[in-house]
Parts: structure tokens; sequence; C-alpha cells
């Protein structure tokens, strides 16, 4: 049997997208690939992430918000970038690794965990569970 695949999903800060994404792939194909997550300018988990996965019965509460550089020399075979950002500013990686860039709108709007802001972490959590199901197909 093969080592799982390592996907790293990456985006600026590391509190919203890449953290309900790296979630999301854990939750569906986790005994596929092994997951993480990275900030080119890295954080804290938004807690609005952590209640809108919840209501999906995923937990990300004890996922840590890390900078890219750290997983430079993990082996990664899958690098995710979740916005423009991110991707211009991804270092490269050694080895031969797939490059996939998704454009997800942030959904961050200051550190605020309102009932107001939940429409915006819903649509994010949404787009990218639609990539990810789009992502394990091919």
């Amino acid at each position: 049997m093969s080592p799982k695949k390592k996907v790293l999903f990456l985006c600026t800060g590391n509190a919203c997208r890449s953290q309900m994404a790296e979630g999301i792939l854990r939750n569906l194909a986790g005994n596929r690939f092994e997951v993480f997550s990275a900030g080119t300018h890295p954080s804290r988990v938004h807690p609005t992430s952590i209640r809108v996965m919840a209501e999906w019965g995923i937990d990300i509460s004890g996922q840590t918000s890390d900078h890219v550089d750290d997983y430079l020399e993990k082996h990664i075979d899958i690098v995710i970038s979740l916005c423009d950002s991110a991707n211009e500013l991804c270092p490269v990686f050694p080895g031969n690794i797939e490059r996939i860039h998704w454009n997800i709108p942030d959904p961050f709007t200051g550190w605020s965990d309102r009932d107001v802001f939940l429409t915006y972490y819903r649509a994010c959590r949404n787009l990218l569970k639609e990539h990810i199901d789009q992502f394990l197909k091919d």
C-alpha cells in the first residue's frame, strides 16, 4: 500500500478558508490523505470557522494556524492555494508537487463572531466542499 498523499491548503491568515478546507477534506477522505493547512501570514483559527464546521459535525477547534514555511520540508504532495495572494506568495516546495489554485472569497470581516457574519462563513464552507468534492472525483 502506498503512503497517503500529503495535501496542504494555503491561504493568507490560516484562520478561515484553509482551516475549513482542512477539516472538510480530513472528514471526507482522511483515510486517503494527510491533510494540513497553513498561511502566508498565519493568525489563529477564527471562532466562526469553528462554529460553521461544527454545524456539519466537523470539529476544527484543535487545529492550529501555521506558517507555510513550516511545511517546506514535510514532503507535501499537493498544495491547494485558496486565494490569489497566497498563490502569488507561495514558496517553491522541493520535489515534484502538484499545485492547484481555487480563488475562494474570504469570509473574514474581523474577529467578531456575531451571527450576522454566519452567512459569509457558510457560503465559503459550502463552496469549499463543492471544490473538494470535485477534487476527490478527479
